[in-house]
């Protein structure tokens, strides 16, 4: 039977293993998660710390508190969240031996600034899409304002609705995403 699981683990997408792992806490599932992605995990963090006993702690570290993770985090991608996940490790890594950011490499700094544009591409993924689940109103008016800059007379002609609706629905809007996004890891500051 056992066989049968592990096999059965491996045909899944990462995101059904995390549905799986949420539904029966079973540690297979941690261990497949660990085979796939053990040694991204580890590369990423070799990468920042350039030593590979630290890289090796960080790994266990993470895949230790994974499974606490998995059942608190609302997971869009997996692999960009664990690499997000990874490098908020090395970071705290760094603030625990008193070394601040400022006092890193600089060719750790330029990774640093790609993986930044690469987070932010991924967070803008997931903001239009937490803006097109809101209704319509809302929805129309964060879009108008905020992406193609519109003040709220232009809205307000455009949509022929009054101001004060405008404003609410952009407020209603703003708040709405907020706890949206407050619920996903990649938002959350470390």
């Amino acid at each position: 039977m056992l066989l049968n699981r592990k096999k059965t683990y491996r045909s899944l997408t990462d995101e059904e293993l995390i549905v799986a792992y949420k539904k029966n806490k079973r540690s297979n599932i941690i261990g497949e998660l660990y085979n796939r992605y053990g040694h991204l995990v580890m590369g990423a963090a070799m990468k920042h710390l350039r030593n590979r006993v630290e890289a090796e702690d960080i790994t266990m570290v993470i895949f230790e508190k994974l499974p606490k993770r998995l059942i608190n985090s609302d997971i869009k991608l997996f692999k960009a969240w664990l690499y997000t996940v990874t490098r908020n490790e090395v970071y705290m890594f760094f603030r625990k031996k008193g070394i601040d950011k400022v006092e890193l490499k600089e060719e750790l700094i330029v990774h640093e600034e790609l993986d930044l544009d690469l987070e932010l591409e991924y967070k803008l993924k997931i903001l239009i899409k937490e803006v097109e689940l809101l209704k319509d109103p809302q929805k129309i008016c964060i879009l108008l304002f905020y992406i193609e800059r519109k003040s709220y007379q232009e809205i307000s002609t455009l949509l022929n609705v009054e101001i004060k609706k405008i404003k609410s629905a952009i407020q209603n809007g703003k708040r709405n995403l907020k706890i949206k996004l407050e619920n996903c890891e990649e938002f959350r500051s470390i």
